[in-house]
């Protein structure tokens, strides 16, 4: 049975035949954990470096460079019908690129966790999968069902860290602050207007915040970090899972059991 074409259309309005036979090559490190758990595993000819889960799955599974630094002619040799792209992770002349010689240039964009639910459908629509990604999607609905079902503390400010010298956090217009949206937390107004905007401490800036959450990645802060902050701001600081915050696909469904995980933390 075909997929509908609603769950075939990508993140730029473009609608997929149906492909089960497909030869992929992802780009994106969250997609790539995606097409292994829909069983897709065996149709994946090639991936980025930074794509490590499921670790035992992608191990044989040749790297194509990076998600910015791709090798263009490795791609090529492995003549793959279609590669997944992603508009925030991605470069777009690499995605120009690739149109010249890939059928099937596969491009998303989840911008919020729900959104989880189209990519799903989208990678199970086009290659075959439906069964499985419909599996996939009852599984999230209850998660996020369970996560509306509990009792939401009081509004929080918490300023998510992404990197040091200099020190970064994100925008309201990222998946992570949607993610931390979810638990009514928000995000201070900082001076930087950029997505990924730089910042100084400062004691207006403390003033505002709840907590700080130093994550995992890009930069790898530690619990050391997170103590050592702690006494030079005098506030809490959390460290959190990266991954769990900021990886779509599979890691989003694991995501919201940890934002429940979150609540507990910082409201205890």
């Amino acid at each position: 049975m075909t997929a509908p074409l609603a769950h075939r259309i990508d993140a730029l309005g473009v609608a997929h035949p149906p492909a089960p036979g497909a030869r992929i090559v992802s780009l994106v490190p969250s997609i790539t954990e995606l097409l292994c758990d829909l069983g897709l595993a065996h149709l994946l000819v090639g991936r980025t470096g930074f794509c490590i889960h499921p670790a035992d799955t992608v191990a044989a599974i040749p790297k194509v460079g990076g998600t910015k630094d791709v090798n263009l002619e490795k791609i090529r040799k492995l003549a793959p019908t279609h590669v997944i792209v992603n508009i925030d992770e991605n470069e777009k002349p690499t995605a120009d690129a690739l149109a010249a010689f890939v059928p099937h240039l596969v491009v998303t964009h989840p911008l919020g966790p729900r959104d989880n639910l189209a990519l799903a459908r989208l990678m199970g629509g086009i290659f075959g999968v439906e069964e499985a990604a419909e599996c996939w999607c009852a599984d999230f609905e209850a998660e996020y069902a369970a996560l509306k079902q509990e009792r939401a503390g009081p509004p929080r400010t918490v300023l998510y860290c992404i990197w040091q010298d200099p020190w970064m956090s994100v925008s309201s217009d990222t998946y992570i602050a949607r993610m931390l949206a979810e638990l009514g937390w928000s995000l201070p107004a900082l001076p930087d207007s950029a997505r990924y905007p730089r910042f100084a401490w400062s004691e207006e800036l403390v003033g505002q915040l709840d907590a700080v959450l130093l994550s995992t990645e890009p930069y790898r802060f530690t619990e050391a970090h997170a103590d050592a902050l702690e006494k030079q701001l005098g506030i809490p600081v959390f460290l959190v899972d990266g991954e769990m915050m900021s990886w779509y696909g599979s890691r989003a469904l694991a995501g919201l059991r940890y934002l429940r995980q979150l609540r507990a933390m910082l409201e205890g």
